[in-house]
């Protein structure tokens, strides 16, 4: 089966296109039509059929075909104006004309919607090769991703039932919190994979409240312990700043992801900056985390936030700033990456709306 054909707007206006070529075909030869022969007329005629063909289709090609024909028969044939022809040869010129006319018009109608249906097939399977691609990538960063804590777990786990390991309470209590952070870890992971497959079903639905950025920051910060063991963390903001309206839950998984990929990027006992500020003319907040790692180069900048398209130096499974993207344009904001203030690293930035007291309903 050949390619669907173009949609009835597409027919129509390069049908009007076809019959406009031919007015103006048949105007520009008019003033030279007893200078020439009607075969001259006859080859150029064939040309708007063709283009509108190509256009619009077959039914496109045939209805100017057909309006060439009269217009070869009635302009460039004697007696002019009239449908009469009384000249043998003129009448084999006309049913010439009207047979090639039809017949290079059909083809190449045929052949482009053959190419249409080429080139369908070719991005049904890019398609679908991508997708493959896409599972293939997101099997092998989870195995990967899943597999670091717990197999921290695993040898935590089996050092602490071996009777022969004797530890102090503290070293205990020490393992036993690695355990309790690879675990969170997970939990990360899943939550990062299951907000990956509502955002693919579109599903992906914020509960909007009022939240103070302030504290969920510093509760953030505060939990996040052995992830941000090794850098420092300082959080600049204004004495005052509004509320916004977001989901609690989506928007702390989007700064732990931020301060996550920041703390793996950065450079022992660097610093990772969080910077909020109001933009009032927007009414939105910003929220940007900074770190003095290598950056991000402006050509990898367009796709940094798809999935499973970590950097070269990176081993997670890349999609959690491709949550962060999702979650923050699902509140009406926009995320960009850039340099940092310094120009050491790369900055995160996003924006929330801000809340705005909604009116309590009158009584009554």
């Amino acid at each position: 089966m050949l390619a669907d054909s173009p949609p009835p707007a597409r027919r129509v206006l390069a049908a009007l296109a076809g019959l406009a070529l031919v007015g103006l075909l048949t105007a520009a030869l008019l003033p030279v039509r007893e200078d020439v022969s009607v075969a001259t007329p006859a080859l150029l005629l064939v040309v708007p059929g063709i283009v509108a063909g190509l256009l619009g289709g077959r039914l496109a090609a045939l209805v100017t075909s057909t309006a060439a024909a009269l217009a070869l028969d009635l302009t460039f044939i004697e007696p002019y104006g009239t449908l009469d022809v009384h000249v043998v040869d003129d009448v084999v010129a006309l049913v010439t004309f009207v047979a090639v006319a039809l017949t290079v018009a059909t083809l190449l109608t045929m052949a482009t919607e053959r190419r249409r249906l080429a080139e369908r097939h070719a991005a049904e399977l890019v398609a679908m090769e991508q997708a493959g691609d896409a599972q293939k990538a997101l099997l092998r960063s989870v195995s990967h991703d899943l597999r670091t804590p717990l197999a921290a777990i695993r040898a935590v786990t089996t050092d602490l039932r071996d009777d022969s390991a004797a530890y102090d309470e503290t070293t205990r209590h020490e393992l036993l919190d690695m355990v309790s952070d690879e675990a969170e870890r997970l939990d990360r992971l899943v939550a990062n994979l299951l907000s990956l497959s509502r955002v693919e079903a579109g599903a992906l639905a914020p509960d909007l409240q009022a939240v103070d950025l302030d504290e969920l920051l510093a509760d953030r910060v505060r939990r996040l312990p052995r992830i941000l063991k090794d850098v420092k963390v300082e959080t600049h903001a204004p004495e005052v700043l509004p509320l916004v309206d977001a989901d609690y839950t989506l928007l702390d998984q989007v700064l732990t992801n931020l301060l996550e990929n920041a703390a793996r990027h950065a450079p022992a006992h660097s610093t990772i900056r969080i910077d909020v500020r109001e933009l009032r003319g927007d009414d939105s907040v910003e929220v940007a985390v900074s770190d003095q790692g290598g950056g991000v180069r402006p050509a990898d900048r367009q796709w940094i936030f798809e999935p499973f398209r970590s950097g070269k130096s990176s081993h997670t499974s890349g999609i959690g700033l491709a949550i962060c993207k999702a979650i923050v344009e699902a509140h009406g904001g926009h995320i960009t990456v850039g340099d940092s203030v310094d120009g050491k690293g790369a900055r995160f930035a996003f924006t929330l709306p801000v809340h705005w007291a909604r009116p309590e309903p009158a009584d009554g």
